[in-house]
């Protein structure tokens, strides 16, 4: 009997070290984790669909220089290779796409060519390769110039094991492989987080700071400013020192570039003095690259956001008694569970003359902006062509587009936001091609070459959290006075829709916009209109905040927002005071609030060189009838 326990046992080792020895060696490895991205850039803007932000080779249709970084097998053999990626023309051309690159893996380069197959993001399958130190140098070689794009490379020993493809699934997978807790580290310590570094955020921040708030500041990229950022270029529209709290918007003078226009060079957005302005604010901590991806809820409270780094993938959970949404999407608020509106109301639900019929959810769309440059001699451009066709009828004879090309008025701009901005980027180069290429007669073009294309798209419009009071259309046009007034909406009603000369070329899918004015008094944004109605400490400034579609048309612009993050610190610094949340500053402290905004956070005597305001405003009390 013992004989044949021992023999059984001996058995059962000999089977698990069986088992044990044949388990596959494996090595997953984010794309965005790469020490050198060389030209290629770290893309953050789906990660909300994709869970992971991907590494982007924007070279305008010159190769950018190779990404590398050395990783660590965990030990030497044959290895199957597999690359998640994204033949990003498919929707609107089957077959090769543009976006082609190699890898290449201890000097070896793999002969797939990769990135420019399938109709989705797909675990594309690299080939096979001998991996002879364990200490190995991945190199990333862009083949086009034209956004190829790679999320994650994965290492297996074991032959036909792609990694899942379910966004739940591969979630998991990456947490698995990454190593993250289940439960990220704690922050504490803070009295306001605010998630979001344009013009908003950094004002809400800067305001709260200077009146005795600690703040933790998340911003999703490596330059502050948003929209107004180096990344985006897009003009401080709006003005200051007017409304009833004329104080309010000198901080913008502090930080805010004093060169308009849209589509400029980058220094015309002076990305350093947004940094400055942060950095020299004691009571302010900066999470650079940091995306809220998570909130932690209590019931209707916000007990902290989770925030993931978006090239280590690291997270952490920044807790405060309060939180302000200054994303734009209201991401936060999203997550949190915020009562929020996308698209158009009907034209009855709030009485808003301007509004459609029926409601609908289309929404104002998003800008992919571009110059081009003179040179002194010939300069070339690969032929573009992935389905969007150009000829003499229909192509733009331009050298730059701005604001009015425009993408995605028709698409959720939350869910369809990747091939909203990638039509953007499609029709820029696919027109350009044409324009060097195929039309006769184009001297002005020959010695020309794109300078700038903006991968990061310039959005207008999506969620709207609602607060306990919904600005609207009758509002603005009737010029209705509300005791909770604070910074005043100078822009028009500027509404955009497509482009009726586009629309004959390109039917649905246009890329041009039109604007519509219709111009108003200064007008005080309601305080109510700043924090949720429904989340009980979660405050909002920006184009997320509490209006129609139609009132978005005139708060959306960054003057304005800036100055709603001013009002949002404020009131953050009356809920520290008080022990209160955001919805007691209106019923039980206002005359503080109003106190505080007659004073102002800014620097007295800056000069204001920030008149540009091209949505315009009356300058008395209009007396329009409303049809």
């Amino acid at each position: 009997m013992k004989l044949n326990y021992w023999m059984v046992r001996l058995s059962a080792l000999v089977l698990l070290a069986g088992s044990l020895s044949a388990q596959a060696a494996e090595l997953f490895v984010e794309a965005e984790s790469f020490t050198q991205k060389g030209g290629w850039v770290v893309d953050q803007q789906f990660m909300d669909l994709m869970g992971s932000p991907y590494l982007l080779a924007h070279g305008m249709g010159v190769p950018v220089a190779d990404a590398a970084t050395e990783v660590e097998f965990p030990e030497t053999g044959d290895y199957y290779v597999y690359v998640r990626t994204y033949n990003w023309t498919a929707p609107w051309k089957k077959g090769e796409g543009p976006g082609k690159f190699s890898l290449t893996v201890g000097g070896k380069r793999l002969s797939s060519p990769l990135g420019a197959e399938g109709e989705s993001w797909m675990w594309q399958a690299a080939g096979k390769v001998k991996v002879r130190q364990q200490k190995t140098l991945l190199r990333l070689h862009d083949l086009t110039g034209f956004d190829g794009r790679c999320d994650a490379l994965y290492f297996t020993t074991e032959a036909n094991q792609m990694p899942p493809s379910a966004a739940e699934e591969l979630a998991s997978f990456r947490r698995k492989a990454l190593n993250l807790p289940d439960n990220p580290p704690i922050k504490e310590g803070y009295d306001l987080v605010v998630v979001g570094g344009g013009v908003a955020g950094i004002s809400a921040a800067v305001s709260a700071a200077r009146l005795g708030c600690k703040v933790a500041l998340v911003n999703d990229r490596p330059v502050l400013g948003g929209n107004n950022s180096s990344e985006v270029r897009v003009h401080l529209g709006g003005r200051i020192e007017s409304g009833p709290y004329k104080e309010l918007g000198n901080l913008q003078k502090e930080f805010g570039p004093t060169r308009g226009g849209n589509a400029q060079p980058a220094d015309y957005y002076e990305d350093d003095k947004k940094a400055a302005i942060v950095a020299a604010e004691p009571n302010i901590t900066l999470y650079a690259n940091y995306r809220a991806v998570d909130v932690q809820m209590e019931g209707q409270v916000i007990r902290g956001v989770v925030v993931k780094q978006i090239e280590s993938g690291q997270e952490l959970s920044l807790r405060a008694p309060l939180f302000s949404d200054c994303t734009g999407d209201g991401t936060v608020g999203y997550l949190a569970g915020a009562d929020y509106r996308m698209g158009r109301e009907s034209r009855d639900e709030f009485g808003e003359s301007t509004a459609p019929e029926k409601a609908d959810q289309m929404t104002m769309g998003a800008s992919v902006q571009w110059y081009s440059e003179e040179t002194k001699q010939a300069s070339a451009f690969p032929h573009f062509s992935y389905g969007v066709e150009f000829n003499e009828a229909n192509c733009e004879k331009v050298t730059m587009g701005e604001w009015t090309w425009e993408t995605g008025m028709n698409r959720d701009q939350i869910r369809d936001f990747e091939q909203i901005r990638d039509y953007g980027l499609l029709v820029v180069y696919s027109n350009w091609s044409y324009l060097k290429n195929r039309m006769k007669e184009n001297d002005l073009y020959r010695n020309r070459k794109l300078g700038w294309v903006a991968y990061v798209s310039g959005k207008r419009e999506s969620r709207r959290l609602m607060g306990d009071y919904i600005l609207k259309e009758d509002d603005l046009r009737r010029h209705v006075v509300h005791e909770d007034g604070t910074a005043a909406s100078t822009w028009s009603i500027d509404l955009h829709y497509p482009d009726p000369k586009n629309t004959e070329h390109f039917p649905g899918t246009e890329f041009k916009s039109i604007a519509e004015h219709i111009t108003i008094y200064p007008y005080p944004i309601p305080y109510r209109c700043l924090y949720s109605r429904n989340v009980e400490n979660l405050f909002m400034a920006g184009r997320d905040i509490s209006v129609t579609h139609v009132a978005l048309g005139t708060v959306r612009v960054m003057r304005t927002t800036g100055m709603m993050g001013e009002v949002v610190g404020m009131a953050a610094s009356l809920c520290k005071q008080h022990h209160i949340r955001p919805r007691a500053v209106y019923q039980h402290h206002l005359e503080e609030l109003k106190a505080l905004m007659r004073v102002g956070v800014g620097k007295q005597g800056l000069p204001n060189n920030q008149q540009y305001n091209e949505g315009s405003t009356l300058e008395k009390k209009p007396e329009i009838p409303l049809q």
